[in-house]
């Protein structure tokens, strides 16, 4: 226990964090590829179901290193570009010991900026990150009671 203990310590202490970054960039330097660490800064979170029965939520995050979001005129309006990053979902414990799936999709601070001031923009931005998910990680999400949870930005460990 007191090396599982002492484990858990140094993955959560954020200079072994730099520490291991700083040694796996360089270990992927000298391989001849430019490696850069997504952190995400917290956003905001939708609330879904998938397989209809489990409960998940999507974190929408921003990093400056993910592309900036792109508008292109056509007929009758815009048609966005909207790039991102997404982790893998990942399992946790909530408050009251059931298990709930999380997922990060991560946005330029732009895209998060733009939602902020426009709820069109923010439902685009909640249906790409719904599409992303469904798309890259093979899952039927409930997209027709997907809820923006007010005052929550961000859901489980980054």
């Amino acid at each position: 226990r007191e090396l599982f203990a002492e484990y858990a310590a140094e993955l959560t202490d954020p200079e072994q964090r730099r520490l291991y970054e700083e040694e796996v960039a360089a270990l992927e330097r000298e391989r001849g590829v430019e490696v850069r660490f997504v952190h995400p800064a917290a956003g905001y979170v939708l609330r879904t179901s998938q397989a209809g029965s489990r409960r998940c939520y999507l974190n929408v995050c921003s990093n400056p290193h993910v592309g900036e979001p792109r508008a292109r005129a056509e007929p009758g309006g815009h048609r966005w570009a909207l790039p991102y990053s997404l982790t893998p979902g990942r399992e946790e414990l909530s408050r009251g010991g059931r298990r709930r799936l999380i997922y990060d999709v991560v946005f330029h601070p732009a895209a998060l900026r733009l939602a902020a001031r426009s709820a069109r923009f923010r439902r685009l931005l909640s249906d790409t990150a719904l599409e992303a998910v469904e798309r890259h990680c093979s899952v039927q999400l409930d997209r027709a009671n997907a809820v923006v949870l007010r005052g929550t930005k961000y859901k489980g460990v980054p």
